[in-house]
């Protein structure tokens, strides 16, 4: 994933430091606690809002379970359309086929849509190192590139940006970029948004080369879908003469049939919409200069840790990911941490599951990711595919602690196990001793329920943390397999 983030401190450290930013705290609590207001509203116009989760569930797991089999029916389609397709394994693989396609071109400038993909293989500085200069037009990805900052959002880039803020970010830096910003720049929102188009516009009306991702791929037909609420997308996909998409190959349906469920959770599940403004779909090239759409397009699918998260049969679920961003929007850590601390372009409780698993928990901060959450479960609750992301947040930290060898990028990598967690290790394996021996089991039940008098209402050392906001859970007066053949053991069939 992107070299953006290598050095960044674990979560527990960029935390600590985000939550006394009170700038941050009130800027994402704000946003989020907004757009959560209005997506709850939008699912419960649906009727049948659960039937199409279970739905979008399980294609995805079909999907995935065939993958193979819709990737090739994918290239097909695409290379029957007009298209060329480009394999890469990884982040390297994929910024090297990139930027020769555009060297080919004989192009020093690129304009590209709001993508994951290609901020999770740091697409933008491989393009700089190479002399091309990769221009963001997504609003959000604009103020953060602008701002020399990182995304903090899936959804809204600079969530932790105010109006204020974007104001003198527009002033400031725009005319390093291209047109400056206007005289007199007011931070309301129609002054800002039209800075942003007149920026822009110059642009989009001189690009040849255009780079997107997509956030569905068709297999039948070969066709790409990319959904916005802006308009600056499209600008990008049917203007320059070439476009270059790098999609993850996760990203697959089978059937138009399909992609018509994701139709209708993913723009309520992201912008509370029924249905996003734009809806961009293409099939291949165009062969006349009068249409609409790209003469030249290569489609990159990205590996880079997809097979080797699809090989975890818990933690594969994370590759159902529609991008949707509903589980930050109601994270009680996302939003008082702020993206930035996941150190990960996917930030929030799908970052805390997907970008281990992607890089490979190799890395202090991975490590820690799994436990940036409190489990409570709002995730689950609001995800449109059902990932069951306290399921796989626990299975990620029983890796953490067991260590052993894992696979990151097609590489055998020996994780150690975690600094901090041997007393964890220890009450895990002496748990795991007593409750395979029933007798040991029952006498430390016994003694436990003898010494309740001596039990201290809060722990000691670092467990006086986990029990300054918590009760002490009080020692029953027996054990309830003593309780039980006390009451029940002279009935018929009790043992």
């Amino acid at each position: 994933m992107s070299g953006t983030y290598l050095g960044m401190p674990a979560f527990p450290k960029a935390a600590h430091e985000a939550v006394h930013d009170a700038t941050l705290r009130g800027n994402l609590r704000h946003a989020t606690h907004t757009i959560r207001a209005k997506r709850a509203k939008a699912v419960a116009e649906v009727s049948d809002w659960a039937a199409l989760r279970e739905a979008g569930k399980r294609i995805k797991d079909h999907t995935l379970r065939h993958l193979d089999r819709y990737l090739v029916q994918l290239e097909e389609s695409v290379t029957a359309a007009g298209g060329t397709v480009h394999w890469a394994a990884d982040a390297e693989e994929a910024n090297r086929i990139v930027a020769d396609l555009v060297k080919a071109t004989g192009e020093s400038e690129v304009v590209k849509v709001k993508s994951m993909a290609t901020q999770e293989i740091g697409l933008n500085e491989a393009l700089e190192a190479e002399g091309i200069r990769a221009y963001e037009t997504d609003l959000a990805e604009l103020i953060v590139q602008l701002g020399k900052d990182r995304p903090s959002h899936i959804l809204v880039p600079a969530i932790h940006r105010n109006r204020g803020e974007i104001r003198d970010i527009f002033r400031n830096e725009m005319g390093e970029w291209g047109r400056p910003a206007p005289e007199g720049l007011t931070d309301t929102p129609a002054e800002l948004a039209e800075a942003a188009r007149l920026h822009l516009r110059e642009k989009f009306l001189r690009a040849k080369v255009g780079i997107s991702g997509a956030n569905f791929m068709v297999a039948e037909t070969g066709t790409m879908v990319v959904v916005e609420s802006e308009g600056n997308g499209r600008m990008c996909l049917t203007l320059p003469e070439t476009l270059i998409s790098v999609v993850g190959i996760e990203k697959i349906v089978p059937t138009w049939r399909d992609l018509e469920v994701f139709l209708q959770t993913l723009p309520r599940s992201s912008t509370a919409e029924r249905m996003n403004p734009y809806t961009s779909m293409w099939t291949g090239t165009t062969d006349s200069e009068a249409a609409d759409g790209p003469r030249t397009f290569h489609l990159v699918l990205l590996d880079n840790g997809r097979t080797d998260t699809l090989a975890d049969e818990v933690g594969r679920q994370a590759l159902r990911c529609i991008r949707c961003s509903a589980c930050l929007n109601v994270c009680p850590v996302y939003e008082r941490a702020g993206g930035h601390a996941y150190g990960s372009v996917y930030p929030g409780p799908i970052g805390a599951i997907l970008s281990p698993q992607l890089r490979g928990v190799t890395s202090e901060i991975d490590a820690s990711l799994p436990y940036a959450s409190s489990l409570c479960g709002a995730c689950y609750d609001v995800c449109p595919v059902a990932i069951d992301i306290p399921e796989v947040l626990v299975h990620l930290r029983e890796r953490v602690v067991e260590g052993g060898e894992v696979t990151a990028n097609g590489n055998k990598v020996v994780l150690k196990p975690a600094k901090g967690h041997a007393a964890e290790r220890a009450a895990m394996r002496a748990a795991r001793w007593a409750f395979g021996r029933p007798g040991a089991l029952r006498a430390g039940q016994r003694l436990a329920s003898r010494t309740r008098r001596l039990h201290p209402r809060s722990l000691p050392g670092p467990g006086k943390a986990w029990s300054g906001t918590r009760d002490l859970p009080a020692v029953p007066a027996e054990p309830f397999r003593d309780w039980w053949q006390r009451t029940q053991g002279g009935k018929d069939g009790a043992k």
